[in-house]
């Protein structure tokens, strides 16, 4: 993937490219295998409009006149495939767009990408024709598309053609990957509207493609393969625009585990890579992010059925005992889903239907029902009940001869609203008959309880942020005054960030009398220009019970951090009232990419290592800080764990939202606010900002 100049703040209409009305093959060939495959898939399939073979060496090509170049047709072509080298692209298209050509896909990589002068070159060149003649490109680098219901087949692949048209708008900005992704879905039912590369984007990008898709009305769906977000601004944008109109964004992005920055200022830069940046992104913007192509498949098979969730609460109808104890296992290893209790009402309808052995809980065991009619009717009085969003029933495609009535089976979606899924436990063969049956129920069947979990949480996660009306980030509005001394601490305070009472002494015995003012026993810190982060080299101690420790403690780390940095500047000392809790890692930055972002983590020493973290946009909500709270381990803590008292959550969440919007406010003067710890007291005793760091931009 190459980089470019965010030159284009406005979307572009992709149109052009995903239905023209004439087309000419550039590079058409007797031996080339692409622009054959191509012509073959136009003519298999009926495409309506002209085409013409480009090629100055031949006079006739499939049964066509060959035209030396885009000049020559007998009408200007709407459409190039322009298969040729990257030498001959802009020469060819600088013709074209001279004759009339309006669009054109570019199959040729070594155009923009990299560091080589010479490619570099191209691609400036190629960004010149387009601001130049308005032509739209799609590409480098890419290998074309397919519009299903236009009958324009662009992509060198002939097993994508026959494919029934559908709701899903499929971009990838891996060509290879998009016959493979869309193969695999299309062979376990999901349907296309469209499935495009778009390679190195010098022109139409993701953004371009996900605002056009939103005004498409066959288009419900959209699902993208992201290898790098080139106009994050743009793209959110487009983005915001798919979660009012109602169509799910399905995406997966590959730099999971890329090097976290370096140089990094603070540990919430240090561990907030481009990929964190991309998941709160995605959190705010009801992106469905998943992991793996094989979820993908699952996750845009569960979004077809059209129906959207409610609620986070599933209804697990199941025939196996084992089935249950893993979906326990994965629930709550994946997160983002419950499996509440059926109602008392519910279970008095079940009970009949399931052996008197087996306890009525969910996930259900229900054992092998003895009838269709009898699942039909279990899984009807679990839909109905009020505590369940989504039903999750366990159920096959049919694989050999003996099939049950799908007609008897769709009383199910007919008796409920809520999304209704099938799933069976590993991933299975279909046999002949299977997606007609699928398309008869009217309802997905996934494979695989992780994939089918996760696929049933990303239905859960999209239904609670569906329609959402996304407001632009105010101005800041705050001013470097309040960031300095004890404006900036009375400030903070406001902001439910209050530091522990503390003193600044300059000598070991100005500390000790500091902290016998505040009260033992107190926290001792030296205070060092070169060293911030203080227990990274020992320039803390804990508890100290007089002023003759504090005394003692202060000229021992003096002489520690002169024997370790000769060079270091000691200003001075900070005696610190002690206090006692769950500590707790905040950090505020602004993402290069995606804009402010916070991150709530476990905080302390072990921050890094423990990598206990979670990340939001800018701003944040008191809803929005709980949800970050539920995704930690650390909230064991906060709960009270192995007999200590419950934390004081409120005043943690009222420290997030503070430190949100104090940060939004300055912004533009802070490059990174971090505060580690915060120590969240017990209940009712708030917490204290020990340590705050911020760093200026």
């Amino acid at each position: 993937m190459s980089e470019r100049p965010n030159i284009r703040t406005t979307f572009k209409s992709p149109l052009p490219v995903l239905n023209p009305p004439s087309i000419a093959i550039v590079g058409a060939s007797e031996r080339a295998r692409w622009p054959q495959d191509i012509y073959a898939n136009l003519k298999a399939a009926g495409y309506a409009g002209a085409v013409y073979p480009i090629n100055p060496r031949l006079k006739e090509l499939w049964g066509l006149p060959c035209h030396p170049d885009l000049a020559s047709t007998p009408k200007p072509a709407a459409h190039a495939l322009v298969i040729v080298p990257a030498t001959a692209v802009i020469e060819t298209l600088e013709k074209g767009v001279g004759a009339g050509l309006k669009s054109a896909t570019i199959y040729a990589g070594n155009i923009g990408e990299g560091t080589d002068p010479t490619i570099v070159a191209r691609g400036e060149a190629l960004r010149a024709l387009v601001a130049r003649s308005g032509i739209a490109v799609n590409g480098p680098n890419c290998m074309g598309g397919n519009s299903m219901r236009e009958k324009f087949f662009g992509y060198p692949n002939n097993e994508l053609v026959h494919l029934p048209p559908g709701s899903v708008g499929c971009v990838s900005q891996s060509g290879g990957t998009l016959q493979f992704l869309c193969k695999t879905a299309a062979e376990r039912g999901v349907k296309f509207s469209y499935m495009f590369s778009s390679g190195n984007e010098i022109d139409l990008d993701l953004a371009d493609f996900v605002d056009y898709f939103v005004d498409e009305p066959h288009t419900k769906i959209i699902a993208l393969f992201i290898e790098g977000v080139r106009r994050p601004e743009v793209f959110m944008k487009a983005a915001a625009r798919a979660l009012a109109a109602g169509k799910p964004i399905i995406a997966i992005k590959t730099g999971k585990s890329q090097k976290s920055r370096e140089a990094a200022q603070s540990h919430t830069g240090a561990i907030s890579g481009d990929y964190d940046g991309f998941k709160a992104m995605c959190e705010r913007y009801g992106i469905i992010a998943v992991d793996a192509l094989d979820d993908m498949v699952e996750t845009m098979l569960a979004f077809q059925c059209g129906r959207k969730a409610k609620g986070n609460r599933v209804g697990w109808v199941t025939t196996s005992g084992g089935t249950v104890d893993l979906l326990y296992d994965y629930i709550e290893e994946i997160g983002g889903i419950v499996s509440p209790e059926f109602s008392e009402a519910t279970k008095a309808r079940i009970r009949h239907l399931v052996p008197p052995d087996l306890a009525l809980k969910n996930p259900l065991d229900a054992g092998i029902p003895s009838t269709d009619a009898n699942a039909v009717e279990m899984c009807v009085a679990v839909a109905d009940d009020p505590n369940i969003d989504i039903l999750a029933w366990a159920a096959v495609l049919p694989s050999g001869n003996r099939a049950p009535d799908p007609k008897a089976l769709r009383a199910i979606v007919a008796a409920t609203a809520k999304p209704v899924i099938a799933f069976g436990r590993m991933a299975y063969a279909l046999g002949p008959n299977a997606l007609s049956f699928q398309d008869e129920m009217g309802i997905p069947y996934l494979q695989g309880l992780p994939a089918t979990t996760r696929a049933i949480a990303g239905l859960a996660f999209y239904g609670a942020r569906s329609g959402r009306d996304l407001a632009p980030l105010p101005p800041p509005r705050g001013n470097a005054e309040t960031l300095a001394g004890d404006a900036f601490a009375r400030a903070l305070s406001l902001h439910g960030l209050s530091a522990p009472k503390s003193e600044f002494a300059k000598t070991p015995a100005d500390a000790g009398e500091a902290a016998a003012r505040i009260g033992f026993p107190v926290a001792l810190k030296i205070v060092s220009p070169q060293f911030s982060h203080k227990t990274e080299i020992g320039g803390v101690k804990l508890d100290l019970k007089s002023s003759a420790d504090v005394e003692r403690e202060a000229r021992a780390l003096g002489d520690a951090l002169r024997k370790l940095a000769p060079g270091a500047v000691i200003e001075g000392f900070l005696a610190q009232e002690m206090v006692s809790g769950v500590e707790i890692i905040l950090g505020a930055r602004t993402d290069p990419l995606y804009g402010p972002m916070i991150l709530v983590g476990a905080g302390g020493v072990l921050v890094e290592l423990v990598n206990d973290i979670s990340f939001r946009l800018l701003p944040v909500t008191p809803d929005d800080a709980r949800a970050m709270l539920g995704e930690l381990k650390v909230s064991k803590l906060l709960a009270g764990f192995r007999g200590k008292p419950p934390a004081d959550v409120e005043a943690l969440v009222k420290a997030i939202c503070g430190l949100s919007d104090f940060y939004l406010d300055h912004r533009h003067l802070l490059a990174d606010l971090e505060i580690n710890p915060l120590i969240v007291c017990a209940e009712g005793a708030g917490a204290r900002a020990v340590d705050v760091r911020p760093v200026n931009v």
